[in-house]
């Protein structure tokens, strides 16, 4: 499979297909499975010319490489996002919003992370080189088609590319369940980036030192922190919230 990428699953092909269907070289699906789902797939895929291989279970299995498949494996080229981190920083204005990851090194809460912050509207998700996952074909189908559009970018030095962030006018908040200061009385209106590591660790005291607040979500049961991907759906639709509130009101 050498120079080749992985998907499975009906969200991340049906992704491709939409997005870059040049750039799937082989597709294979179930040929048992008659559904609708399944009929709409093979529909898109005629229409955008991609030659469909019917094959078992057993076979997709072993071509999707642990992931789940639901009867849908694609070989694809990798398709490069033409994003950097300069990119990022060329484009901002009021409604940029970027989700930095520090330390999150499974593939799974990757790919979740992605899916949340491409549905919340962020424009791209960070993270470091070195200390995080790949977009590995378990990442991918996490992501459920999110990582055919939302840029993934990884930079040699997160702490560095946080100060360029905040010179370029963003301001960056860092998820921490000992801060003072929810999330909810942090006004999160303008240009930010939200800062969050894994579970369990959090972010790294570089990675904190870097941000302009710290923000608690905050808890009322027994369960100490949430999952890395929760807590980002809870930062970023908060912040979506307050945005929505505001442009409603002025």
């Amino acid at each position: 499979m050498s120079g080749r990428h992985i998907l499975a699953g009906f969200h991340s092909v049906t992704a491709r297909l939409r997005h870059s269907p040049g750039s799937i070289e082989s597709l294979y699906v179930d040929g048992s499975r008659r559904d609708g789902r399944m009929q709409q797939l093979l529909d898109r895929a005629e229409a955008a010319g991609v030659r469909v291989n019917l094959t078992d279970g057993e076979r997709l299995q072993r071509l999707a490489a642990g992931s789940t498949h639901q009867g849908v494996v694609a070989l694809c080229r990798e398709v490069q996002q033409a994003r950097s981190l300069d990119d990022v920083l060329a484009a901002v204005d009021a409604r940029t919003l970027l989700l930095l990851l520090d330390g999150v090194t499974a593939p799974r809460n990757l790919g979740a992370c992605m899916r949340t912050a491409e549905a919340a509207g962020a424009q791209a998700v960070i993270v470091p080189r070195d200390r995080s996952a790949s977009l590995t074909p378990v990442g991918a189908a996490a992501a459920a088609g999110a990582a055919e559009t939302l840029p993934l970018i990884a930079v040699t030095n997160l702490s560095r590319a946080m100060e360029e962030l905040r010179q370029a006018g963003v301001w960056i908040v860092g998820a921490a369940g000992e801060a003072e200061r929810t999330l909810y009385e942090i006004d999160l209106t303008g240009p930010l980036a939200w800062a969050l590591g894994a579970e369990g660790q959090g972010l790294r005291r570089l990675t904190r030192e870097k941000c302009d607040w710290l923000a608690r979500i905050p808890l009322q049961g027994q369960t100490e922190s949430l999952n890395v991907s929760v807590a980002t759906g809870v930062c970023l639709f908060e912040t979506l919230r307050q945005r929505q509130a505001k442009a409603a009101s002025g």
